[in-house]
């Protein structure tokens, strides 16, 4: 790791409020956070004790309203916390995301009753969330999951099995998507599921290329009961809640995306500033140069487009066709911006003593996590010329 700490970035921000907002989350992603990065991500160590102080210090509910314990703060802003909190580890800024994520259900289709019993605890009393959609045999195409959920008088039994859940194990709660219907995606009904729940069991955790310290494993549901009351809307609605909260949680993907590239950038070129060849800081070389500038204006470029994106869900606007936008280029600039970076260091980029490698895969499973990019692909262009004819 090179000597020469990164410039903050300079962010237009809307209040002196966030302005704040942001400083205090630099402070504790400089004192808490990056200094220990490199080593728990080696060890796999998970940094839960990291998510209780950002739970106290106001940061996991940021986007959800003050009658609850959120921060009310808009997506515009919230979106580039993430960012300075994936730049100093992406387990940590994913990790953000993720229980936002897990929280949307509940915020936005949640009876009162329910969001005054369970949000202030998800929201700021040291809860964490984890978001359960994707199954063995049902990725891409999730309205085809089968985790059934049936009633039993005023309880439903949820027995299945779900896939590639970020924190399965040792999440709180889960926001469940369960079969309640007919195949397709009307017969899919959301539930929220304590995380003691008896029959409730969690696989051993993948093991992964990159995120190790964030621990993603299958959740086994064995005759899980649930109450009706914690059922989210409507019995079949919950595919429709799902796509909704993956719109939001694809501009987190995105800004998590231009954090792991920003951090990338800033070693790069504290290293192209130091290294010496030729009697000269290789940063002189205008092939080089070339190469930072191109980095620097994919993530200019990204930042603009997922910042775009979010301000049109500030406005109350249609955002879906923007957030695939902003999850499909943000995360493909990551990958190459990581890779560029590796290759700027050169053989020292390719090893363990600097992070450019590790920043590289971790960049990887951006572009597959909440929708891989070829969905993404598919999403824009049927907002273009409408659904395939098939």
């Amino acid at each position: 790791m090179t000597d020469r700490a990164p410039q903050p970035v300079d962010r237009q921000l809307p209040t002196e409020e966030s302005r704040d907002l942001i400083a205090l989350v630099r402070e504790i992603a400089q004192r808490e956070i990056r200094p220990r990065a490199a080593e728990e991500e080696d060890s796999g160590r998970f940094p839960r004790e990291v998510f209780t102080l950002l739970s106290e210090a106001g940061l996991l509910g940021l986007p959800y309203a003050g009658e609850f314990g959120g921060g009310e703060q808009p997506y515009e802003v919230y979106l580039q916390v993430l960012e300075e909190l994936a730049a100093a580890r992406l387990t940590v800024g994913l990790g953000v995301s993720v229980h936002s994520l897990a929280c949307h259900g509940l915020a936005g289709y949640g009876t009162k009753e329910q969001q005054g019993e369970h949000l202030p605890a998800m929201l700021g009393g040291g809860l964490l969330g984890a978001y359960c959609l994707s199954e063995p045999a049902a990725g891409s195409d999730a309205a085809s999951l089968s985790t059934k959920a049936v009633r039993d008088g005023d309880d439903w039994i949820l027995t299945g099995t779900k896939a590639w859940i970020t924190h399965g194990g040792i999440a709180d709660f889960y926001t469940v998507l369960a079969r309640t219907g007919a195949p397709g995606p009307k017969g899919i009904t959301a539930f929220l599921v304590p995380g003691d729940a008896p029959g409730l069991t969690a696989a051993v955790p993948e093991k992964k290329m990159g995120m190790k310290g964030s621990p993603t494993a299958q959740l086994h549901f064995d005759g899980v009961r649930v109450s009706d009351a914690r059922r989210l809307g409507e019995e079949g609605q919950g595919f429709s809640i799902a796509l909704a909260a993956l719109d939001a949680g694809r501009l987190g993907i995105a800004a998590c995306a231009i954090g792991v590239a920003q951090a990338a950038l800033d070693e790069a070129l504290a290293y192209a500033l130091d290294r010496k060849q030729f009697g000269h800081p290789i940063a002189d070389f205008q092939g080089l140069r070339f190469m930072l500038a191109d980095m620097a204006t994919q993530i200019e470029a990204g930042r603009s487009l997922y910042l775009a994106a979010a301000r049109l869900r500030d406005a109350g606007k249609p955002f879906s066709r923007q957030a695939a936008m902003a999850k499909l280029f943000c995360t493909d600039a990551a990958m190459a911006v990581t890779t560029d970076a590796v290759q700027v260091l050169g053989g020292y980029g390719y090893t363990a003593d600097f992070p450019v490698e590790r920043l590289m895969r971790e960049a990887k499973v951006l572009q597959i996590v909440e929708g891989t990019n070829q969905i993404q692909r598919m999403v824009i262009a049927r907002h273009l010329a409408g659904p395939e004819s098939r």
